[in-house]
C-alpha cells in the first residue's frame, strides 16, 4: 500500500473510530452535565485541569520521542529492530510516571484547599495519582503504533477505553450520586482512572502481539538514551511550564470571577457552562481534524528526514485548504443553528449565546491543531511550546486584570486573544520553514459566501417547521449538503 493510501486509510479509520468514541462520550458528558449540574461540572473541570497537569509531568514528551525515533530509524533502514528504543522509552515513561504520582500524592491537600476551597475531599487526587504511571506507559505504546502506522490498534484501544470509562462511571454514579457533590466528583475521577489503567493493559497486550512480527530485524548501535533525552527534555521542560500555566489559568478563572462579585457557586457555574458545555460542543467536529493531525507527525518527519521540502510545501497547501473549508462549514452550522442545537442538547438557551460568539474562532482553533502537528514533525516542537507559553502568559495576565472588571465578558475576550495569538504566531513559524501560501480568496472569502447561500437555500426549502427537533436536524443536513455542493461545483 502506498504512503498516501496508508495515510488516508489510517485517517479515515481514526476519524470513524473517533467519531464513534466522541459521539458516545459527548452524549455521556451531556448526561453528566444534566445529572450533576453546572456547578459540579465546573469543579470537575478544575479537577481535570490538575489531572492534565500531572499527566503532562508523567508523559514528559515521550509520545513524540517514540514517534520520531521509530519513524526515523525505519525511514533510514526498514530492517532495524525497534525493541531496544521501545524498552528505553518505556523505562523513561515509567520513571516519570512514578515521580508525577508521588508529587500529586504529596500536594493533594494543598491543591484541594487553595484552588478548590475544600469543596471536595483531597482523597480524590490520590485516586488520580495511582493512574499516572499507567497513563505514561500507555502513551508510549500509542506512539509506537502511530510510528508504525498501525493505527487500528490505537483505535481498538480507544473504543475499549471509552466503553470502560462510561460503564464504570455510570455504575458508580448510580451507587453514590445521591450522597452529594464530593461523591459525584469521586465517581467521575474513579471512572477516568479505571479506564486509563485498562487502556495501558490493552495497549501492552497489543504491543506484545505486534512484537511477534519483529523478532528478526537488525539492531542499531544508536545511543537511544541520548536521543530520547534530546527530544524529551526540551519538550518536557516547556510542557511543564505550559501545563503549569494552563492549570494556573484555569483555576484563576473562577477565583477572579468571584472578585467581580459572583458567589463561589455562581463562579463555578459560569465556568462550567463555558468549559464544560460550550467548548465541548464547539470542539466536537474537530475530531475529524484531530484524526488526521496526529498522523501528520510521522508523515512530515519522513519528508524532513528525506529533505523533501517540495513535498512539504505541496502537502501543506492541500492540508490548509481542506482544513479551512471544513472549519468554515462548521462555523456556518453554529452561527445559524446554535439556538436549536443548545435546546436540543442542554435545553438551555444561554449556551447558544456563547456558541454564536465563539464559533468564528473555530477557523483558528482547527488550523492550530494542524499547524502544531506539522511543526512537531519538522523538529520545531520547542518553537510550538514557546508560542503556547507566550499565549498562556498573556492569557493569565488578561484573566487576572480583566475578569474582576468585566466578569464573564472578560473571559470571552481572553479566549479570543488566546486563540488568535497562538494560531497566528504558529502559522507564521510554519511559513518561515515551508514558504507555503494561503489563497484567501478561494479558501476563506468564497466559502463564507457559500455558507450564506446555503443558509438562504435551506430556509427556502423548509419554511414552516412542523416538528422542531427533527426539522432542525434536517435543516443542518440540507445546509451541509448545499455547502459541499457549492464547493464541488466551484472549488474542486
Amino acid at each position: 500500500m502506498s504512503r498516501l493510501k496508508t495515510f488516508l486509510f489510517n485517517g479515515i479509520l481514526l476519524t470513524l473510530t473517533t467519531l464513534l468514541i466522541r459521539a458516545i462520550g459527548f452524549g455521556f458528558n451531556v448526561y453528566i452535565s444534566n445529572k450533576i449540574g453546572s456547578e459540579a461540572l465546573g469543579i470537575f473541570q478544575l479537577i481535570l485541569t490538575v489531572y492534565m497537569f500531572f499527566t503532562t509531568l508523567s508523559t514528559s514528551g515521550i509520545n513524540l520521542a517514540v514517534i520520531r525515533i521509530v519513524t526515523e530509524e525505519l525511514a533510514l533502514n526498514p530492517s532495524i529492530n525497534t525493541k531496544k528504543p521501545m524498552i528505553k522509552c518505556l523505562k523513561f515513561s515509567l520513571i516519570t510516571g512514578i515521580i508525577a504520582a508521588t508529587l500529586l500524592f504529596i500536594s493533594a491537600p494543598f491543591i484541594s484547599k487553595i484552588f478548590l476551597h475544600n469543596r471536595i475531599n483531597h482523597y480524590i487526587f490520590y485516586v488520580i495519582s495511582v493512574s499516572l504511571p499507567f497513563i505514561s506507559l500507555a502513551t508510549c505504546f500509542n506512539g509506537y503504533f502511530t510510528a508504525l502506522r498501525k493505527n487500528g490498534k490505537n483505535a481498538i484501544n480507544k473504543v475499549l477505553e471509552q466503553f470502560i470509562k462510561i460503564t464504570s462511571t455510570a455504575y458508580l454514579l448510580s451507587l453514590f450520586m445521591p450522597n452529594g457533590l464530593n461523591y459525584a466528583c469521586l465517581c467521575l475521577v474513579l471512572g477516568e482512572a479505571i479506564s486509563e489503567i485498562a487502556s495501558c493493559v490493552i495497549a501492552f497486550i497489543l504491543y506484545i502481539i505486534e512484537r511477534r512480527n519483529c523478532d528478526y530485524r537488525l539492531y542499531s548501535k544508536t545511543n537511544y538514551t541520548k536521543k530520547i533525552l534530546n527530544i524529551c527534555l526540551p519538550v518536557a521542560f516547556t510542557s511543564y511550564i505550559r501545563s503549569g500555566l494552563v492549570c494556573l489559568k484555569q483555576v484563576l478563572i473562577p477565583l477572579r470571577l468571584e472578585k467581580f462579585g459572583l458567589s463561589c457557586s455562581k463562579a463555578m457555574s459560569c465556568y462550567g457552562i463555558i468549559n464544560g458545555m460550550v467548548l465541548p460542543v464547539l470542539m466536537f467536529p474537530e475530531l475529524v481534524i484531530n484524526s488526521f493531525s496526529g498522523l501528520l507527525i510521522p508523515e512530515f518527519t519522513y519528508f524532513y528526514a528525506k529533505n523533501d521540502y517540495s513535498k512539504i510545501s505541496s502537502s501543506l497547501s492541500r492540508i490548509f485548504r481542506i482544513t479551512l473549508l471544513f472549519a468554515i462549514g462548521v462555523i456556518g452550522v453554529f452561527l445559524f443553528y446554535s439556538d436549536s442545537i443548545s435546546l436540543f442538547i442542554y435545553n438551555n438557551l444561554e449556551v447558544s449565546i456563547y456558541l454564536k460568539i465563539l464559533c468564528p474562532l473555530l477557523l483558528f482553533m482547527y488550523l492550530d491543531s494542524i499547524v502544531d502537528s506539522v511543526l512537531k514533525g519538522l523538529d520545531k516542537q520547542v518553537g510550538v511550546m514557546k508560542v503556547n507559553i507566550l499565549d498562556l502568559f498573556v492569557s493569565i495576565f488578561c484573566i487576572y486584570f480583566l475578569l474582576p472588571i468585566f466578569g464573564i465578558n472578560g473571559y470571552i475576550f481572553v479566549i479570543f486573544v488566546s486563540e488568535l495569538l497562538n494560531s497566528c504566531i504558529s502559522i507564521f513559524q510554519l511559513y518561515r520553514v515551508s514558504k507555503f501560501k494561503i489563497d484567501f480568496k478561494k479558501w476563506i472569502f468564497k466559502p463564507f459566501i457559500y455558507i450564506l447561500l446555503s443558509y438562504f437555500l435551506t430556509e427556502l426549502l423548509i419554511v414552516n417547521p412542523c416538528n422542531e427537533p427533527f426539522t432542525f436536524i434536517i435543516k443542518i443536513l440540507i445546509f451541509i449538503g448545499s455547502y459541499f455542493l457549492f464547493l464541488l461545483l466551484f472549488e474542486f
